[in-house]
């Protein structure tokens, strides 16, 4: 914890420094990194679920194979 702080402490340190369009992109990036972020946090919940869930199983292919295309 008290690293992420420091590390915090010091992006806002030289934020200032940065021209108008360093910044900008700044910005952008860090907003990009939280979507990624997002984007895998929902996947790894997603997994997490679905491992969850009682697999399906079949007798052969043919029988999941037809499950398939009766669900559609």
């Amino acid at each position: 914890m008290n690293t992420t702080v420091n590390e915090i402490e010091y992006i806002k340190e030289m934020l200032p420094q940065l021209s108008e369009v360093a910044l900008h992109e700044a910005k952008d990036f860090i907003q990009y990194i939280l979507e990624k972020q997002k984007k895998r946090k929902a996947f790894e919940e997603s997994v997490l679920k679905a491992e969850k869930e009682t697999p399906i199983r079949f007798k052969s292919v043919e029988d999941a194979v037809n499950a398939v295309f009766d669900e559609t």
